[in-house]
């Protein structure tokens, strides 16, 4: 008769050679840890009976230097990319998108770059913001179309964390001298309206509106905004008058140049005249207005030249950028598990 005993497998109860060896190579680990063994090997087991089917199904379709892209990794950039792009990408280019991208990250992270979180949603509101819609509606629309919204912070992520890293590594390269932005400012003959700018010096004037107002308080601040407009003539005096206003707070002085303004806000700036206010408008704060206290003409830093400027760094940065990435990409492991993914 054959049975299973502690030993071994017996027949008649004589433990057979294999049974001996079997204990006796088991016996040499401590007690506590063989428990472990188990416990370990149960609780994994457990955990992979507990995960969704979906997830289990998983399949893994290229290794970036041990970290897995999987089919879901894939379908998701491939509608991202389709989204924001308009076009079809082809299945290499959506694995490039993604080896580059897990790259760019891991090294930022070998040089301690790293992007907060609270970073990535503001990036996300930013993204969300020049649609038009609110990061929910934002959420619902990557969705819809098939992605999702982990798949855009995660590129997301991925771009501050390689911009910040290559900006810090390359700064010298990355440098514009101002005689070649002169130089090509030159070539380009711009517009003779961005061949000057002004330096504002403003303060910014706040009346007060409390969170949760109905929209009648606000309109009723404009009225009281617009009334202040007419009496304020200069700082000089406009400034202590608008303090002793109820509800009203004057900020601190903020001085901007006009290569750092929207073209929209330029041209309120400059139908503005020195001592006086801009028209209101309304913020989370309530209804505010800049004082124009001065505004000073320089040649030196335009929109004209700001716009040579980031060109030139753009090219300059975009060439190290890919350089640094093309060596990332023959020192990395990438490994595709099956050949047409390559």
């Amino acid at each position: 008769m054959v049975r299973l005993t502690r030993t071994g497998i017996t027949k008649r109860g004589a433990a057979t050679p294999w049974s001996r060896e079997n204990k006796s190579l088991i016996s040499r680990f401590p007690l506590r840890t063989r428990r472990q063994a188990f416990v370990t090997t149960m609780l994994a087991a457990a955990i992979m009976l507990a995960l969704p089917s979906g997830a289990r199904s998983q399949q893994v379709v290229a290794f970036v230097n041990g970290q897995p892209i999987t089919t879901l990794d894939v379908e998701h950039r491939s509608k991202f990319i389709q989204l924001s792009s308009k076009k079809v990408p082809t299945r290499k280019e959506v694995l490039d998108s993604l080896i580059d991208e897990i790259l760019e990250v891991a090294e930022a992270k070998r040089y301690s770059v790293e992007v907060p979180d609270s970073e990535v949603e503001k990036s996300y509101a930013a993204v969300a913001t020049r649609m038009g819609v609110d990061a929910a509606r934002l959420n619902q629309i990557l969705t819809s179309s098939g992605t999702s919204a982990d798949t855009l912070k995660r590129r997301l992520r991925a771009q501050v964390a390689w911009t910040n890293l290559v900006r810090g590594r390359f700064r010298a390269s990355l440098e514009i001298r101002d005689k070649d932005v002169e130089a090509q400012l030159e070539l380009h003959k711009p517009a003779e309206k961005d061949d000057v700018g002004y330096e504002y010096i403003m303060r910014p004037v706040v009346l007060i509106v409390p969170r949760g107002s109905p929209e009648a308080a606000y309109e009723a601040r404009k009225h009281d905004a617009d009334a202040l407009r007419a009496r304020f003539q200069n700082c000089n005096d406009g400034i202590p008058f608008a303090r002793a206003l109820p509800d009203v707070a004057v900020r601190d002085q903020v001085s901007k140049y006009s290569a750092e303004l929207a073209q929209q806000l330029r041209d309120i700036l400059d139908s503005t005249g020195v001592g006086h206010l801009t028209p209101p408008e309304t913020t989370a704060e309530g209804v505010q207005m800049f004082a124009i206290c001065d505004k000073k003409e320089t040649k030196s830093n335009t929109p004209g030249m700001k716009e040579i400027r980031d060109q030139m760094f753009q090219e300059k940065f975009g060439a190290q950028a890919k350089r640094y990435l093309e060596s990332l990409r023959r020192a990395a492991m990438i490994e595709y598990k099956t050949p047409e993914e390559k």
